[in-house]
């Protein structure tokens, strides 16, 4: 099976206030490079909408997809919580309702149509990837603003 290794990264500035996330896509010798920013939104909003548009991007169901991003957040939700929050009405542990909860659905939609293999990198530590959807998330923030 082919494989594609996509990097994503979300931000915000003030929390809540104008957020970018950013996307950088690797299949074989191509790159794709996407990017996106909202006003008054947090920045696990856009941590979410990063791996979002990253797997809604991916044309084929028949692909492995290893996923980088350095929120835990996104990874512990995905890899450790959902399943309880699905198990409990997309409730919390203690019974409330799990915030974000659309973005969670999508997410949770397209981690099953996907074969996706999920990994936690350290945020601004030199990983090229990394760095790359980083710089996509603050370009769309300063187009924003």
């Amino acid at each position: 099976m082919e494989n594609i290794v996509i990097y994503t990264d979300g931000g915000c500035r003030g929390n809540p206030g104008v957020g970018g996330w950013g996307v950088w896509l690797r299949y074989r010798d191509h790159d794709k490079k996407l990017k996106g920013s909202e006003l008054n939104t947090t920045n696990n909003k856009m941590e979410l909408t990063a791996a979002i548009k990253a797997l809604e991007a991916v044309k084929s169901s028949e692909i492995s997809i290893d996923l980088y991003t350095d929120s835990k957040y996104v990874i512990q939700g995905i890899n450790d919580w959902i399943d309880g929050w699905k198990s409990k009405g997309w409730k919390t542990s203690g019974k409330k309702p799990v915030k974000n909860v659309e973005l969670w659905k999508r997410l949770d939609t397209l981690n099953q149509k996907y074969s996706v293999n999920w990994h936690w990198v350290k945020g601004h530590s030199d990983d090229p990837g990394n760095d790359m959807a980083d710089l996509l998330a603050n370009q769309a923030m300063d187009e924003l603003i």
